[in-house]
């Protein structure tokens, strides 16, 4: 048996069998429908990000797939099992680290580890090594004994990413895993959660941190309003929605500097606040215009996921 999970190394597999299939899916709340009949399907060892602005459907859809939350319409298969109907049966089989921690804070580490693995039936016998290596997997060995309260924030978050795995999950569900966290703690949440792909664990991640999709999953699904916009490998989404290069200009001339430009329509040009992006292939024009201006500031950098993500779902702040 693998360390960590339960499935054997299977990321080489030409056609690996569907883990999670959604169809028609549709839920409404109060009226409103927050996720409007979506498809998809993630294959066993995939790391699939589900990214999309507050109030895009990602949290409904996540409640759906685990059972907590019945959709209205559509079907959903996980772990081949119909899901709201055999939802328990599927939940004993995945691995789920939750937006907000829900740690007991009266018990130590070992304790919290040990609390939810009897919820899977697992004895003393068969959990005292299963939580070492979860233990040093985590990096948390010096911290057994020590009580929830006493540990950091990325302590906090590295013990809920090791408990949901007491089970040897066979999917792995994570809602914003690294929230609030410092750099060095994201850093290292990554490097867990690398470590799993390797092992060919299916991941299912739900992220506001772009450069963490792009750093950790092989396909994106981005939502909004409840719909899918997009849905494919990041580099390729990269390719097919934004121009390869970016220029970044802000500062105090930036309005003189603009209106003494002269661009063709092979460059895409967009204001947001005080920063002017310009989008193309060949920005090198641009660049030299810069000469002189010592009023302005500026990052020329090769197009990503947040410039992706921007274009599909916009750039105003949506707080619902």
């Amino acid at each position: 048996m693998h360390a960590f999970v339960k499935t054997p190394q299977i990321v080489h597999l030409m056609n690996p069998p569907v883990i999670v299939n959604a169809n028609r899916l549709t839920k409404s709340y109060n009226g409103k429908t927050v996720v409007k009949g979506i498809d998809f399907s993630i294959k066993k060892g995939e790391c699939c990000g589900i990214l999309g602005p507050n109030g895009a459907g990602k949290t409904t859809t996540l409640r759906m797939l685990v059972g907590h939350t019945s959709p209205d319409e559509g079907r959903l298969e996980a772990l081949g099992l119909p899901i709201p109907e055999k939802a328990r049966e599927m939940r004993s089989k995945v691995g789920v680290v939750p937006q907000v921690d829900n740690l007991d804070p009266d018990f130590t580490v070992s304790e919290n580890l040990y609390s939810y693995g009897r919820y899977f039936g697992y004895n003393r016998k068969a959990l005292e090594p299963r939580i070492q290596k979860l233990l040093d997997f985590a990096s948390l060995q010096d911290k057994a004994d020590s009580r929830v309260q006493a540990l950091s924030g990325g302590m906090k978050r590295r013990l809920t990413l090791a408990r949901s795995l007491i089970n040897e999950p066979e999917l792995l569900i994570l809602d914003e895993p690294t929230t609030g966290l410092d750099p060095q703690a994201r850093q290292l949440i990554w490097q867990q959660l690398r470590q799993l792909q390797k092992e060919g664990l299916t991941i299912i991640i739900t992220t506001h941190y772009m450069e963490e999709a792009e750093r950790l999953c092989d396909r994106i699904i981005v939502m909004d309003h409840g719909t899918i916009l997009a849905d494919d490998r990041p580099e390729t989404l990269i390719k097919k929605h934004i121009e390869p290069h970016v220029l970044e200009v802000h500062g105090d001339d930036v309005d003189k500097w603009h209106d003494a430009l002269q661009f063709g329509a092979a460059i895409r040009f967009e204001q947001v606040g005080e920063t002017r992006f310009y989008y193309g292939s060949e920005l090198k024009s641009l660049i030299d215009s810069l000469d002189g201006w010592s009023g302005l500031r500026y990052l020329y950098r090769p197009a990503n996921l947040e410039d992706v993500f921007l274009k599909l779902t916009g750039r105003d702040l949506k707080d619902d």
